[in-house]
């Protein structure tokens, strides 16, 4: 097993001997470690606060920049929809896991399989109702105004 993900499996293992969940996560850039992160939802209530979010976020910080793109992550479960939808869009373009999605509902963590099947879903036929509210006459619009910086 690569050294990065034993200490990203390392990480899952301390977190569940700490209560958490089995999710560790080891950010790379240049065959060096740049971030770690573990689930943090038993400590901060925090249901973003994902293993490779939380890597994400501090090396982002570390650069000050957004873009990851080069990085190469390493978590010790599959990534569900939010963490995946995040190295996206942080051009993370390599990522490596342990334990599959699958796995994950054997042993009673099954809400990244659901969220999956939800997405290939018409929005219409998804769990969570999602309605458009177009903006007001008159209102500014965020998006145009974007759009002319």
């Amino acid at each position: 097993m690569d050294q990065f993900m034993e200490r990203a499996v390392e990480l899952a293992i301390e977190n569940v001997r700490e209560g958490g969940q089995p999710f560790g996560a080891v950010l790379v850039k240049d065959n060096s470690v740049v971030a770690e992160g573990v689930n943090e939802l038993h400590r901060k209530f925090d249901v973003s606060g994902h293993a490779e979010l939380l890597a994400i976020r501090r090396a982002q910080e570390q650069f000050q920049t957004d873009d990851l793109s080069g990085f190469t992550m390493y978590a010790s479960g599959e990534p569900c929809p939010m963490c995946l939808t995040a190295m996206y869009f942080a051009g993370i373009d390599e990522v490596y896991y342990c334990g599959s999605v699958e796995e994950a509902v054997e042993v009673g963590l099954g809400k990244s399989k659901f969220i999956y099947e939800e997405f290939k879903r018409d929005k219409a036929d998804r769990t969570v109702s999602m309605k458009r509210m177009p903006l007001k006459e008159g209102q500014v619009n965020p998006m145009k105004l974007w759009s002319e910086k």
